[in-house]
């Protein structure tokens, strides 16, 4: 089996990985690595959970090699959500500690200004969603012409949320030369044809994509009318020992409403949804990973990519649209 020293990375990075405790790199780590490091365009596919992040964050770090002040940004990441992008610049903090790149974290919800006087300061990291990206570069903040690595994350949720217009764009104003990293637990059709316009002889790495869930998850099913639902899950709830509960709604109101009345019977909970202000859902989310509040009230928003420990049990409350969306709702159990 491959160790991470085998694989050619930097000795700070090395560093980083040894006081984490990681030896050996996961499957899609290792296919994609050493191309990563080659220069080469890649295609990623592997489900949520298997390492993804640091496929890609290990060799862009190495490549970087260090922060250079005042400089313009040289690797720009894209992804769906405020919460994917803040878990990435998580990764490549704790990855980077020892090579110590600055990362810019670009979203909205927040103001501008500190996000502009970050990239002058000279971000070698920007970690964005689509639309805040595009506002600054509409507003001349900045230009992506210094792009030396393209890194576009859960495309396919991206083209979910109908982001495919703005990354076709975001592709087109990148340096021309930069190379591409494409990550998607899927690759459809449409992904396809944004691989032909925009990666150059690209290398496929496919890991295990199989759209079944884990076996250590126990499965049940309620048939039961939509007046009783909620009758249903308190006493699902009341039956339960819950250290820790998502609870999926597939809409934004469906889920503000049974995070109230489950407040007004005294439960602990929250919800998250891309509704909520930015500060709200970070709160939410940091309570319930530290445990104090038990239960989490979600959109598809948590159910993809989002690193949440320890969670005994999910609940769906409505039946996702698409199959390998409940693959991905019960994947944060199990």
């Amino acid at each position: 089996m491959m160790t991470f020293h085998e694989l050619g990375l930097d000795e700070s990075i090395l560093k980083s990985i040894d006081e984490f405790g990681f030896t050996e790199p996961t499957p899609i780590q290792a296919g994609a690595i050493p191309h990563i490091l080659e220069g080469r365009d890649v295609i990623g596919s592997a489900q949520t959970g298997t390492g993804k992040t640091a496929a890609y964050a290990l060799p862009i770090l190495h490549r970087l090699g260090g922060h250079r002040e005042g400089a313009a940004p040289r690797c720009l990441v894209l992804g769906p959500t405020r919460e994917l992008a803040a878990q990435v610049e998580d990764q490549f903090d704790s990855y980077g500690k020892y090579c110590a790149p600055k990362c810019c974290l670009i979203h909205g919800g927040v103001g501008y200004g500190k996000q502009i006087d970050e990239i002058k300061a000279g971000a070698d990291v920007v970690i964005a969603t689509p639309g805040r990206l595009l506002d600054h570069i509409q507003q001349k903040n900045f230009d992506l012409k210094s792009i030396e690595v393209l890194v576009l994350d859960e495309v396919d949720r991206m083209l979910d949320m109908g982001f495919i217009d703005d990354v076709q764009r975001i592709m087109k104003l990148c340096n021309k030369n930069r190379q591409t990293l494409l990550f998607s637990a899927t690759v459809s059709e449409d992904i396809k044809r944004l691989v032909a316009k925009g990666l150059k002889d690209p290398v496929d790495v496919t890991i295990g994509i199989k759209l079944t869930p884990a076996e250590t998850v126990k499965h049940v099913i309620y048939p039961v009318g939509a007046m009783q639902k909620f009758d249903l899950l308190i006493a699902l709830i009341d039956q339960m020992e819950i250290d820790s509960m998502i609870i999926f709604c597939r809409m934004k109101v469906g889920a503000d409403r049974i995070t109230r009345w489950l407040q007004e019977r005294g439960l602990s909970c929250a919800a998250m949804h891309s509704n909520l202000p930015q500060k709200a859902r970070t709160k939410a989310l940091q309570q319930f990973k530290d445990g104090k509040i038990k239960i989490l009230i979600a959109t598809d928003i948590a159910s993809r990519g989002l690193d949440i420990a320890n969670v005994t049990h999910v609940i769906n409350y409505d039946v996702p649209e698409h199959a390998e969306d409940y693959v991905h709702r019960i994947g944060r159990t199990g």
